[in-house]
């Protein structure tokens, strides 16, 4: 998951250019969602090294510093079991998951989570290195959006909504 591009005309990142970029790196089976930065694949090494492989390519092929988060398809698959806002009563609409590219520190995670009753209707919980977030008046107007959590818990983060997580997660069981 690259963050922000193809944002108010900024970081344009053609699908096909990643697609491209994945496939060079020696990655298989490369498909994208959407034109915000979903890319699935089959490959090895951690993720932490692929997320900074294609980070330097799309640098050197591109010209654009874009921060990538990886997660493979066992983490999403926890993604998935671990939400504790995927429940029937919310509206998926009104459910995100912010990735974090590293766990955030214990002392970091307690601060923010001291804050929380400081955010209207929209609620949060840190689980790992995801934030999972219910945002009943929509994202687009949260104060919990990535530049908030990432001052707050130190570390690079995407936030993607739950519709683009539970796409994400099938199309990795259809990859061998």
């Amino acid at each position: 998951m690259l963050r922000s591009i193809n944002v108010g005309g900024r970081n344009r990142v053609a699908m096909a250019d990643l697609c491209a970029i994945a496939d060079s790196l020696g990655y298989g089976d490369v498909s994208t969602y959407v034109q915000s930065g979903n890319l699935v694949f089959t490959g090895s090494g951690s993720p932490a090294e692929v997320g900074r492989s294609i980070e330097e390519r799309i640098a050197s092929d591109l010209g654009l510093t874009v921060p990538v988060v990886v997660r493979t398809k066992l983490q999403l698959g926890r993604v998935l079991r671990e939400n504790p806002f995927a429940l029937p009563e919310l509206d998926a609409k009104t459910v995100h998951v912010t990735f974090l590219t590293d766990r955030a520190d214990a002392d970091k995670v307690a601060r923010l989570q001291e804050r929380a009753g400081q955010f209207g209707k929209d609620r949060f919980e840190v689980i790992g290195s995801h934030v999972y977030l219910h945002c009943p008046g929509g994202y687009g107007v949260t104060k919990l959006n990535n530049s908030y959590l990432e001052g707050h818990l130190g570390v690079t983060a995407t936030t993607r909504n739950w519709r683009t997580v539970t796409t994400l997660a099938s199309m990795t069981k259809q990859l061998r």
